[in-house]
């Protein structure tokens, strides 16, 4: 099947470029979480006015 051994810096490309692939396919998984924690947060940051009736 292989006729050789495959060197170190394709193993490293490989698993490189691998890792960089299941980020980018996974990253919309993951933004909307962050996206509402730091909505969360400006949210906690800033105090709620108080309506004012004249």
């Amino acid at each position: 099947m292989f006729r050789g051994r495959l060197p170190f810096s394709q193993i490293v490309f490989a698993t490189l470029l691998g890792v960089a692939g299941g980020v980018y396919v996974f990253k919309p998984v993951f933004e909307p979480l962050a996206v509402r924690k730091t909505s969360e947060q400006q949210n906690q940051n800033v105090p709620e006015k108080q309506k004012e009736t004249d």
